[in-house]
Order: C-alpha cells, then structure tokens, then sequence
C-alpha cells in the first residue's frame, strides 16, 4: 500500500493510464539514452593558420685605411657608430622573414619587394617645412626558406657634403635632418600587406650613426583560414544517467503499478477524506443502541460539518464501517454500508457453500441434521408462543 490517500486515488481512478505512460516515457528514455550513447555530438570546426612578416635592417662597413683601431679591409657588422674617415661606405640589408606562425614553418615563394628611402628634412621645432627624398633600394624578391634580402651601398660623405650645403641654405631658419626610411610589401599567397620604419641618420665630420635600429617585428600575425574539420565529442554523461535513471525508473513505475492490487475507488476517496479531515475525527466504538434518532448522510465530509457546527468530533467505528457524531439523542452518521441497521453486525466473508443466517431467518430444512429427532417436546406439547411475545419477553 502507498502512504499516500491522494497517490492510491489516482491509481484507482487512472492506475491503468498511468501505468502505460510510465512505460512509454520510459521505453523512450531509454531510447534516447541509446541514441546518445551511439551518436556523439560532431562540431564543424574551422582550422586557421597564422602568418607573420617581420623585417630588420643590417649594416655594415669595410675599414679602407689601416688605423690603430681596425685593420684594412676587416668588416665592421652592426656597429653602433662608424668612423667616417675609416669606412666611409655604409653596406645596407633589409631583410624580411615569413613565418607560418601555427606551423612553426617559413613560407616559401612569397614575394617581397623593399624601398629604402634617405630623406632628407629641413624642420623648424616639430614642423617640417621641406623634404628631398633619395631612393636607394627598390626591389622585388622572392622569398627562400621564408627569407627575403636586399642590399645597398650607400656613400656616406656625399650625403654629409649634400648635408652641409642645406645647412648652409637654410641657416637660421631651421634645421636639417636625415632619416632611413624602409617600406616592406609582402604577399605570402594568402594574405599581403605593408610595413614601414624609419630611423635617423647622424652624420658628423668624423662618424656617422643610426639612432636606433630598423626593424618592424611589431605586427601581430595575420589569420586565414586553410580548411574546416569534423570533430566528435561525446554527449554529457550527467544527460544520458539522467535518461537512464528516469527510463528504469518509469518502467519499474509501470510495472509495480500493474502488479499491484486493485484499489476501490471509494475505499481511496474516503481515505483522501480521513486524512483531510483527520484532526476532527477519532477512532472509537459506537453502539448500535445510542440515539434514538439516527440520520444518514451522503459524504463524509457533511460529517465533518455537522461535528464543526455541533463544536463535537467524528467518532469512526472501523469494525461498523460508520462515522457518526452524537448530538444529545440524534446521531449523524456516515457508511458504505447503507443504512444504520445494515451495520449492526461485521461484515463476513463466507466460505463458498456456507450460507449466512440472520435474525429472524429460518435455517433450511434439509440443512438440519442433528436437530431432525424430537428434543423432548412433542408438537401437542409444545407451547405455541408468538414470535413477537417472545421478543417482547427478551
């Protein structure tokens, strides 16, 4: 039996129903648990590969006079400063590298084309106010294991000479400055782009120096896409025990409610009403003489609202089957079995063949047996007593 008067009125009103849909939600969880378990999420996942161009400048001067401090002919390489009268010509390489930066490879076949550029620039404060531009590289190259060079000899005492004289034109208007400027294009098949930097040039009568490198390893790297790609996963397990869990236990439901015994629909009402109306009832015996007038009622719960009005409590007789509440000389009262009378005697589940004898009812002659020989009365001396004389005397 299930603790619970509202549950057992549900089964006993759409037990059936009940059963069958617990049995087809859980034949469809386990369904689906299976299709989870068999088929794995697929995610279409697009594969990317990342690119980078970064460009740096070398340079490099011959020693032409012997001195104490180099000798003829030695290569001076990436040198902070250069003295002039020593190596008057400065060897000047741009160099640009394409990385395949998700592989970790160099791109090979790219083309990259370098414009080396010295400007001059006559300014006065922050303002420029004139240029002249003299080109040295301008190439195109195609890059090997990812590298692409150029190079440039550029003679450094005739751009002090041309430095002077603008100085002298200028005067006291402004000043003069030279700047290296190199602009890098790049196509490495996939993607293309550009990239410039610049740096100053100082040129003195004895030396000559960049102020800071020329490089551009600044650009962030470029993306593209080279494919897509299936992949699976499989589906959360918290989902398939959940499917799991709830397709047995359907079918345990299912099952447990069609093997269950067959519950009286009114049985289940009244017990819903019992524990509704529980506070205001009590178990008890009641006689069948008390009252001398007994009224029936529909429902238990017209009990209940006679014991509230009557401020009395519902007396329930389990052996009778009645609720009643006693009111001076009335009772109310409430019973499956019918009228008040009906439920004087207990209810008896006769064996097959046995035949239930009440007051007042005659046994069958041909079920006498040991009764059949006279008992010390014959008829004539039998006293005639009427049965309502007899009852009367009792």
């Amino acid at each position: 039996m299930i603790d619970n008067p509202r549950l057992e009125l549900v089964l006993a009103n759409h037990g059936r129903s009940v059963a069958i849909a617990l049995v087809v939600i859980g034949i469809l969880a386990l369904i689906v648990t299976g299709w989870a378990v068999a088929s794995p999420e697929t995610a279409t996942v697009t594969q990317t590969a990342e690119e980078s161009a970064a460009s740096e400048v070398r340079t490099s001067a011959t020693v032409v006079d012997g001195s104490s401090l180099w000798e003829a002919d030695e290569q001076l390489s990436d040198s902070p400063v250069y003295v002039l009268d020593a190596s008057p010509e400065l060897v000047v390489e741009p160099e640009t590298k394409l990385t395949n930066e998700t592989a970790r490879t160099p791109i090979d076949g790219g083309e990259v084309t370098h414009r080396l550029t010295l400007q001059f620039e006559a300014s006065r404060g922050d303002d420029t106010f004139w240029t002249e531009t003299h080109e040295e590289i301008n190439t195109t190259a195609t890059t090997e294991d990812g590298v692409a060079r150029s190079s440039t000899t550029i003679d450094v005492e005739s751009y002090l000479e041309r430095q002077r004289y603008l100085e002298e034109e200028v005067g006291n208007v402004g000043s003069i400055g030279l700047r290296m400027i190199l602009e890098v294009e790049y196509d490495t098949g996939t993607h293309t782009g550009t990239h410039t930097d610049s740096t100053t040039l100082q040129l003195t009568e004895e030396a000559y120096w960049l102020e800071e490198p020329l490089s551009d390893s600044s650009e962030p790297p470029h993306s593209h896409t080279v494919g897509t790609q299936e992949i699976s996963e499989p589906r959360s397990p918290a989902l398939i025990a959940v499917l799991s869990l709830v397709g047995t236990l359907s079918l345990a439901g299912g099952v447990l409610i069609f093997r269950r015994a067959p519950t009286d629909v009114e049985s289940a009402r009244r017990s819903v009403h019992e524990r509704r109306y529980a506070e205001w009832i009590s178990r008890g015996s009641i006689p069948m003489w008390i009252g001398d007038h007994h009224i029936a009622l529909d429902t238990l719960e017209d009990v209940v609202d006679v014991a509230i009005d009557a401020n009395e409590r519902v007396v329930h007789d389990r052996q009778r089957g009645l609720f009643a509440v006693v009111n001076g000389d009335v009772v109310y009262y409430y019973s499956e079995r019918g009228l008040w009378e009906q439920t004087t005697w207990p209810a008896m589940n006769l064996a097959e063949g046995e035949t239930a004898t009440t007051p007042g009812q005659v046994s069958p002659s041909n079920e006498i047996s040991e009764f059949d020989e006279p008992d010390g009365f014959d008829e004539e001396g039998e006293p005639d007593f009427d049965d309502e004389d007899v009852w009367d005397q009792v």
